[in-house]
């Protein structure tokens, strides 16, 4: 695909994930992907062939890459775990409180919504949440943490539960609480 596909392509995968955010699956139609990206039909259809889920399934793929790859790039900045899942809930809830509370996880809303009726977007949430654990598990591992599995699993419930508090409440303070319990939580 040459440099304008990819540019299409990528503005239609950015409104996906702009509208799901804000929306969930439901709130993420194809006409307000098309109106939302400026992009016509057909190239949706060029690019997403096997339609709606096709495009949601790529922008949560797309979306676990982006956070995943923020993860282990502050991983490899902090000085323990325990600074790590800082300077995550840091990053989610900024992007969070910037967006008007608008923006949480990528992948959550989704989840709900679509994990008891379609597998297919059920596990590709599943994958995600599975790298974003794996990342933090990664640097528990590194840290020595012989629970490593038990406490990635927990840290990631803790952050996505945090996220669904202060998006409700338009506050970050339930990020804050998050951020001190598993400072507690890990040593740190």
């Amino acid at each position: 695909m040459g440099r304008k596909g990819d540019e299409t392509r990528g503005r239609l995968l950015d409104a996906t994930r702009d509208l799901i955010e804000a929306g969930g699956y439901y709130g993420a139609g194809l006409n307000q992907v098309i109106a939302t990206s400026g992009m016509p039909r057909g190239s949706l259809y060029f690019h997403f062939p096997a339609g709606k889920d096709q495009l949601v399934a790529e922008t949560l793929r797309r979306a676990g890459r982006e956070l995943g790859q923020a993860m282990r790039d502050l991983a490899d900045a902090a000085p323990d775990s325990s600074a790590l899942v800082a300077g995550v809930i840091k990053l989610l809830g900024d992007r969070l409180e910037g967006s008007a509370w608008r923006k949480g996880c990528p992948v959550a809303t989704v989840a709900l919504e679509m994990s008891a009726g379609n597998d297919a977007l059920q596990r590709v949430c599943a994958e995600v949440y599975d790298e974003w654990e794996g990342a933090l598990r990664e640097r528990l591992i590194a840290d020595g943490r012989p629970d490593a599995d038990d406490v990635a699993t927990t840290v990631l419930a803790l952050v996505e539960g945090a996220l669904l508090l202060a998006r409700a409440r338009r506050s970050r303070e339930p990020l804050d609480r998050v951020a001190r319990s598993v400072a507690a939580l890990l040593g740190g």
